[in-house]
């Protein structure tokens, strides 16, 4: 466990390693725009220190590495008529997600525990994300009136099998454990009691680590072998199902009537359709046309068009209610607008 004090960002440094530890342990490590701006900073000076060879992100606490951004802030912002500064948070995270991605040297994250929104965000972009038995990742936006987005509508298409991209994003699916990494979202399944021999792998391997990226990352990725659990099993069939469902379908009406119609897997296509049911009809049909837009588009460009569609959500009534009945009242009641998928038309998703 790392200890917390009171900076929403901790920095280590020891030798040719740097580690970033998110410090709001109290609230999962949510991102604000003030740790976002200290990460910017850090990851920046990290990059241009010719000493540094491996950064590594952190998160404080035992609970979660981080649960994303911090919703309550947001949603002040946007009742407070202040769209500048939600516009602010989001353009500053996706420039940092954006510089994880191309940071020059090796960089790892250390997953354990909750992993979501925008903590998979930080972790999209590193070389190595480990997860532990805790690890608890998803893109659970559409439940709150928001789209999976910090580019998971681009790079969720080069991780995951066929399918799973609009299954996570649509639904929030969660992953536990194991299935972070066989999913592709995670590099190496540790066992939480052996986090701390991670550490010390990690900073043992930075000084003699090659200069590049790819032939660093290789090394790190071997010498962590150790720890990892192996023989993570398969799933054949969830992944056939996907795939039938979900993988290359125009609109979410299409999934819907696939799901309704499909043969078999009764209790599973269920299960699904009630997890739709629950989610914002705008944010989910936003969220698949981002999906279809930003597939094997360069990253640069995925973040700019959620960027847009990211300043059209927090206006729509449903990002407000959202929040408010899943994360402030908690009656988990939401009153969206529309309330149906066939009500969505083409002015209600236009960004």
């Amino acid at each position: 466990m790392v200890e917390s004090t009171e900076s929403p960002l901790l920095i280590q440094r020891r030798g040719a390693l740097r580690v970033l530890v998110l410090n709001r342990p109290r609230v999962l490590n949510t991102l604000n725009l003030k740790m976002i701006r200290l990460l910017r900073e850090a990851v920046e000076e990290a990059r241009n220190d010719d000493g540094i060879w491996l950064l590594v992100l952190d998160g404080a606490g035992d609970r979660g590495f981080c649960a994303g951004g911090d919703l309550k802030e947001l949603a002040q912002a946007v009742r407070q008529g202040n769209l500048a500064r939600d516009d602010a948070f989001f353009r500053e995270e996706y420039a940092l997600d954006l510089m994880i991605h191309q940071f020059p040297k090796a960089v790892a994250v250390l997953a354990h525990g909750i992993t979501m929104g925008g903590g998979l965000g930080l972790a999209a972009g590193a070389d190595l994300v480990v997860a532990t038995e805790a690890t608890r990742m998803a893109m659970p936006e559409t439940r709150i009136g928001f789209f999976p987005d910090v580019g998971a509508t681009g790079w969720l298409f080069r991780k995951c099998p066929p399918g799973y991209p609009e299954y996570l994003a649509l639904t929030g699916y969660e992953m536990v454990g194991p299935e972070c990494v066989r999913l592709g979202l995670a590099s190496h399944l540790v066992p939480a009691d052996r986090l701390g021999q991670v550490r010390e792998a990690l900073a043992e391997e930075a000084t003699g680590l090659p200069r590049q990226r790819g032939p660093a990352a290789a090394r790190l990725r071997s010498r962590l072998e150790e720890f990892a659990v192996h023989g993570i099993p398969a799933n054949p069939e969830l992944d056939a199902r996907v795939a039938k469902h979900l993988a290359g379908k125009g609109t979410v009406r299409e999934i819907v009537e696939s799901l309704r119609r499909g043969p078999g897997e009764e209790v599973w296509r269920r299960e699904v359709l009630e997890r739709l049911a629950e989610r914002s009809p705008t944010a989910l049909t936003v969220t698949l046309r981002l999906l279809r837009a930003n597939e094997g588009r360069p990253l640069a460009e995925v973040f700019q068009r959620e960027a847009l569609a990211a300043h059209f959500m927090v206006q729509h009534p449903d990002y407000l209610e959202g929040i408010r009945a899943r994360i402030i009242d908690k009656d988990d009641q939401p009153r969206w607008r529309p309330r149906r998928l066939e009500e969505v038309g083409e002015m209600d998703v236009s960004f």
